[in-house]
């Protein structure tokens, strides 16, 4: 709904999606044009210490979620932006496309999402690609290789325009994707105590990935990626949350770092799982989160071991990411 470009890569970020009339989901922001620093930006390095266990800290998380308080309001309302590295196909340099996107989702059933939605440009990922666009003239459109597709797409260098969309809810009451299309009633309803939610969630895995049915995906890296967008942007309950964290600790593959940085500059504390994709790479689905309130502050993913579509990265970099500036309930719906 009014996301731009580099959806194929944004749409790794995380399971959390709107559903859209015919079961899809809304594509991502050009290039996931989505926030600001480099991409290439902080990775986990043996230099950032652990300070707890996972366990420790996704169980402090857990209860500093849970004691959050809550208001409810008309809207569920989502401010996101996002952000995808790509290679130009004839400069071999590489750009990070920003986009800012808003989601207002109604309460009740019945009525309309709506999603407005800016692509904020491309522009070179470091300085040395910075110093190769000047060479090629600095032009103001790019052509880029687009993960999983044969045709280029050019992505402009300059913002875009705003855009505006609303549509109906599918089925006149599903709201979010969480393993199925589910409505406000599942998620306000959702059991706030993790071995309960887990085998909820678990009702939906079919053992292959989030985005495609024939990539296989064990349920420790699915559970993680279902429960990042849980706790990311979805309207659960702060009992629902911290019960996702308790639910992550018990997890064996999950790692903890802290003292990490998101895309916006903010400091927070990641949890990270690692999945093996197509091609012989490793990517690590990482959350950020503030460890003092449970609140995410961005999901990404980052290369372990480059391979595929990720080949050529070097390991450490971001290759995607999706940072939530906003997320919270409002009686203000969107100007029309």
């Amino acid at each position: 709904m009014g996301l731009g470009l580099a959806g194929a890569a944004a749409a790794a970020i995380t399971a959390a999606a709107v559903v859209l009339p015919g079961g899809g989901t809304p594509p991502s922001p050009p290039a996931s044009a989505v926030t600001g620093p480099a991409v290439t930006g902080p990775a986990v390095t043996a230099s950032q210490k652990v300070r707890l266990s996972a366990r420790d800290v996704l169980l402090a998380a857990a209860a500093n979620a849970g004691r959050q308080s809550e208001t409810t309001g008309d809207w569920w309302h989502t401010t996101t932006v996002s952000r995808a590295l790509f290679t130009v196909a004839d400069g071999g340099y590489r750009v990070e496309t920003r986009s800012r996107d808003e989601m207002w989702t109604p309460r009740a059933p019945g009525g309309e999402q709506w999603s407005r939605g800016q692509t904020l440009g491309a522009r070179p990922a470091g300085e040395e690609d910075r110093r190769a666009w000047a060479a090629a003239g600095s032009p103001e459109r790019v052509g880029v290789e687009v993960p999983g597709k044969k045709a280029r797409m050019r992505l402009p260098m300059a913002p875009g325009e705003v855009r505006t969309d609303h549509s109906p809810l599918v089925d006149g009451d599903k709201v979010f994707w969480l393993g199925r299309n589910v409505t406000m009633k599942d998620l306000r309803g959702l059991p706030d105590e993790p071995e309960a939610l887990r085998e909820w969630l678990l009702r939906s895995y079919e053992g292959h990935d989030t985005e495609s049915a024939s990539v296989p995906m064990g349920s420790d890296v699915w559970l993680f990626k279902v429960s990042a967008g849980l706790i990311t942007d979805m309207p659960v309950t702060p009992e629902v949350r911290g019960a996702a964290f308790r639910m992550l600790a018990g997890l064996d593959t999950v790692e903890v770092a802290e003292d990490v940085t998101d895309a916006e500059g903010r400091a927070g504390t990641a949890v990270s799982i690692e999945e093996h994709a197509q091609g012989g790479a490793t990517l690590a689905n990482r959350l950020i989160f503030d460890e003092a309130t449970g609140r995410a502050l961005a999901n990404e993913i980052v290369v372990v071991e480059p391979g595929g579509l990720q080949a050529g990265l070097e390991p450490g970099t971001v290759s995607s990411s999706s940072a939530v500036l906003e997320a919270g309930w409002t009686d203000t719906g969107p100007r029309r």
